[in-house]
């Protein structure tokens, strides 16, 4: 079976693994629905802009889904961010997710960066 290419990025990989610990982290927000809902959607959408924007057909094409991907990064910071000061998430588990949000959000800089000198 023909994997697809994006399964082998590392960002990809880092990305799944962190909407992994958001969907176990906003399982716990109760009264919150709609912020740990945009919380879950923004960290869905870094996965899937990935995983689509390989599929075009132009490094200036796919460089597009990448910033839509670091937009996304900075939704879930100012998510968490609001979270955790309403104390809906502890500042131990903030600061782990926001060391990952941040290695993803670099990870997506070098991405975007090499697809633009390629381009």
């Amino acid at each position: 079976m023909e994997e697809f290419r994006f399964t082998k990025f590392k960002v990809y990989i880092s990305a799944k693994q962190f909407t992994k610990s958001i969907f176990k982290v906003t399982a716990n927000i109760k009264g919150y629905g709609d912020l740990a809902n945009q919380i879950n959607r923004a960290s869905l959408s870094v996965v899937l802009n990935i995983a689509e924007g390989t599929g075009k057909k132009s490094d200036r094409d796919f460089n597009r889904y990448i910033q839509n991907a670091l937009g996304s990064v900075h939704e879930i910071y100012a998510a968490l961010d609001l979270a955790k000061d309403l104390n809906l998430v502890d500042e131990i588990k903030f600061n782990e997710l926001v060391n990952s949000l941040t290695d993803i959000r670099k990870q997506l800089g070098g991405l975007s960066k090499k697809l633009s000198a390629d381009s």
